[in-house]
């Protein structure tokens, strides 16, 4: 190495302490090293980088979760017929797929070539002895032979008994087991009679009897039980705690009721359709007159067991034992009776059977009368046993069925509600629940969820009738809740859905004629139907704050030119103080729309203080529409709630009628600004909300007109505002400290010693030391880095050079032999030319 290319690191002072590093370093023998690491990690990772190790699972469906166990091995071998029967076997059509079970074929086990074991062929070529048949195999010859001695084995053949003997012989055995079972219930029962006797003998003995005058003196000698003692009995008298069944899981309910009403539909097919219970029933075997009954063995312990009640014995149970029993006794009697009536039925059929074969005198005719008569007979009680089962069987046509399918179009819902009472609705649609209940398979999920559509629309279908059935629609949103909490995905859905298109027709309208009008009475409903599904109080809701945002452009935008109109806006305020009723939401729509219906109740011609803001206007032909003049419909008019289902009917009321839900509407939206009151009263500028309501109230209605109970709402509704206090500081400006005059003093500045560490304290300088750390790593790495980059640049420089080299070397090569072969093709026409 050239000396003078040596880098010395010297210190002008040496410090104990303190380490040297690299203290002569050569030049270019740290890049030697770096670029020999670089060929060693990134070179080998850059030509490896299109190279894998990784093994991968790749069988069919292996964490797949969603397909079954056999689904999966279904599929793997249709996948393994495929790669072993590809393009080599598509035209052997001849030859048939062989199947296997376990890795055997099946046509050599159907073929039942069992292979028989050397040991165990005997000697007469695979036939079996009859020992072993009737050792192992039972058959009537081990019945039917005698058991003969040791002795008299080898003498005498064993001779097989009789059907007939073995009969015998059984029936001897169970009268032999009858008896001894008798007597040994009989010797049972002498003994205890004897203990007994002998018990009372002895008890007379050992129970010695005090006078009564000692007996007095050991009760006045008795203690009072102390309290603890007391304690102590109660507690062992006390019930112990029982262990409580298992609460059962939402699954296992499920499959219960479902259970409960298929059993209930079967009962009910069953009576629809006239069978007798009783028939099904197995009836006693028939029992000649000569059945000594020696097959009859006493199961049940006829011993009654004393029982004591207060100190006296229990008859009442006993006596209701005997009459069970009793009752028992009668039906089997009954049934008893029926079978020796069809019994007699039988004998005097074969009797007159015998009779008509002794007798061969009698005419056919009368045989043919006889015939005919029984034929009538039998009519007849087929057609009272007819008239007996019917009244039943219409009952259960009339009745519900327990199990119901759930509808798959809407047509079908209708057709499955149409003509149906509300309850019987309501009990339809809770059948469909518990029958089609998501637990008990698979799809029911999706079915249910198209119920909650299918119920949603009904409603709407409800609604828009001339008659719109609000009991009906009231009595069918719990089904309709009980959905939405099992499916609240499906649910929000499918109102979203139905808000999209209002809000749309709502915006086609406007772009059109430039002015809406307010939706039927369905949307409506709608939209009070959120609010008891879906909870209002939330910041933001995906179905809540959409129709809150529906219900404010209702406000604003759709224009008040009939009563209807101000009856479905009056609506919508409701609905608004509901779904703000927790949230305490200030809705300045809310109170625009009531300042405006107390526009419209007043006359025209009248100087205004306040300003009316859209859908509203202070002039024009759609005022005075709840202004009232008619002094007689004043006094005759009370207090009522304006039915919703008046909107659809308001052209069919009487002027009077009309007068009196204007009233009415006014009425109700003076309950409205005070409800507003008293949920707006902590806002900070309530009384600047409020100003033009108040004076509106207090300068414009016509308060001395309208009747006493209307004065009444207003006075309550104009308190509500008056008495409310302000709960809230005005807005003051922050005090700050005066700034003071310029003054000639010196101005000190902190003269900072760059280069060397400042003092501090132990944090600072711990962090200090980490940022100058951080920031001398981030350089390192970002030299590393570039040094990386250009390091691969140079490899990809490389590798394309080479790769074009060897491409001109290439052609060069090609144009050198195309280049000779010219030549030759330019000699030999040369020679031809010459020759």
């Amino acid at each position: 190495s050239n000396p003078f290319e040596v880098k010395v690191n010297r210190q002008k002072f040496d410090i104990l302490g303190r380490k040297t590093k690299n203290d002569v370093g050569l030049p270019g023998v740290s890049r030697s090293k770096a670029i020999k690491k670089r060929n060693q990690t990134l070179l080998k990772e850059y030509k490896e980088r299109e190279k894998t190790n990784v093994f991968k699972d790749k069988r069919f469906g292996e964490y797949n979760t969603k397909i079954t166990p056999e689904e999966k091995m279904i599929r793997r071998f249709a996948l393994e017929r495929q790669q072993n029967y590809g393009k080599k076997n598509i035209y052997n059509l001849n030859e048939d797929e062989e199947l296997t079970h376990y890795g055997q074929s099946l046509a050599e086990i159907e073929k039942l070539n069992d292979i028989v074991d050397s040991d165990s062929d005997t000697e007469e070529g695979g036939t079996l002895s009859a020992e072993l048949t009737a050792a192992h195999f039972g058959g009537g010859g081990g019945l039917l032979r005698k058991k003969v001695p040791s002795e008299q084995q080898d003498e005498e053949e064993e001779k097989p008994k009789s059907r007939k003997e073995l009969i015998e012989e059984m029936i001897a055995k169970s009268k032999q087991e009858k008896q001894e079972r008798q007597t040994r219930r009989e010797s049972a029962l002498e003994l205890t009679e004897k203990l007994d006797k002998d018990w009372k003998e002895i008890q007379t003995l050992i129970a010695r009897k005090t006078p009564k005058s000692e007996r007095k003196d050991k009760e006045v000698e008795k203690p009072k039980p102390d309290e603890y003692d007391m304690i102590v009995r109660e507690l062992g008298f006390e019930m112990k705690a029982k262990p409580s069944e298992r609460l059962k899981t939402e699954e296992e309910l499920a499959k219960e009721e479902q259970a409960r009403l298929q059993k209930l539909e079967a009962d009910r097919l069953r009576r629809m359709r006239g069978i007798d219970e009783q028939a099904n029933k197995k009836r006693p075997s028939h029992m000649s007159a000569d059945d000594l009954a020696d097959g009859f063995i006493l199961d049940k312990d006829d011993r009654r067991l004393l029982s004591y009640k207060d100190g006296k014995i229990n008859i009442e149970n006993e006596e209701e034992k005997e009459k069970e029993e009793g009752e028992e006794e009668d039906n089997d009697d009954e049934e008893g009776s029926q079978e020796e009536s069809a019994s007699e039925d039988e004998e005097d059929d074969a009797a007159d059977q015998h009779s008509d074969l002794e007798s061969d005198h009698e005419s056919e005719e009368e045989a043919a009368g006889n015939k005919e008569d029984e034929k009538h007979k039998a009519n007849e009680n087929e057609s009272q046993n007819v008239e007996k089962l019917d009244p039943k069987s219409e009952a259960a046509e009339s009745e519900l069925p327990y199990t119901f399918a759930v509808p798959e179009s809407y047509e079908t819902f209708k057709s499955l509600l149409a003509g149906r009472t509300i309850e019987q609705q309501l009990i339809i649609l809770e059948r469909v629940q518990k029958c089609n209940h998501p637990s008990l398979a698979v799809g029911n999920k999706a079915k249910l969820e198209k119920l909650f559509g299918f119920l949603l629309e009904y409603i709407g279908e409800l609604a828009t009738l001339d008659l719109p059935e609000l009991r009906t629609i009231d009595k069918l949103v719990l089904p309709l809740y009980n959905l939405c909490q099992m499916f609240p995905e499906a649910a929000s859905d499918s109102i979203k859905f139905i808000l999209r298109d209002a809000a749309h027709d709502l915006e086609e309208v406007i772009e059109v004629k430039g002015r809406a009008t307010f939706p039927g009475l369905d949307t409506l409903i709608y939209l009070k139907i959120i609010s008891l599904l879906f909870p209002t109080s939330d910041f933001w809701h995906p179905v809540v704050t959409p129709a809150f945002m529906y219900m404010s452009q209702l406000l604003t935008k759709c224009r008040i030119t009939t009563l209807q109109d101000v009856i479905k806006g009056l609506f919508i305020c409701c609905l608004f103080l509901e779904y703000v009723s927790l949230s305490r939401r200030f809705v300045p729509e809310l109170i625009n729309f009531l300042l405006g219906v107390l526009h419209i109740s007043l006359p025209k011609n009248q100087a205004q203080g306040y300003t009316v803001v859209h859908p509203f206007t202070p002039v024009g032909k759609n005022l005075e529409l709840l202004f009232v003049c008619d002094k007689e419909d004043l006094k005759s008019w009370e207090k009522q709630n304006v039915p919703l289902s008046i909107v659809t009917r308001l052209k069919e009321t009487s002027k009077t009628e009309i007068n009196h839900i204007r009233l009415s509407c006014l009425a109700l939206c003076f309950d409205l600004i005070k409800k507003c009151a008293a949920l707006y009263e902590c806002l900070p500028s309530f009384h600047e909300i409020m100003h033009p309501v108040r004076i509106l109230l207090t300068q414009h209605v016509p308060v001395s007109e309208y009747p006493e109970k209307m004065q009444e709402w207003y006075r309550s509704a104009l308190k509500e505002l008056e008495n409310k206090v302000k709960h809230y500081t005005p807005l003051i400006c922050e005090k700050k400290k005066p700034v003071p005059l310029k003054q000639y003093t010196p101005k000190i500045v902190k003269v900072l010693e760059f280069g060397r560490k400042q003092a501090g304290s132990k944090k600072e300088q711990e962090r200090k030391q980490l940022i100058q750390r951080h920031k001398r790593e981030l350089k390192g790495a970002i030299r590393e880095i570039r040094k990386d980059n250009q390091f691969l640049a140079r490899m990809q420089l490389s590798e394309i050079m080479e790769r074009d080299s060897a491409r001109k070397r290439k052609v060069k090569e090609l144009l050198g032999s195309l280049a000779t072969q010219e030549g030759e093709w330019k000699a030999m026409k040369r020679k031809k030319w010459k020759s």
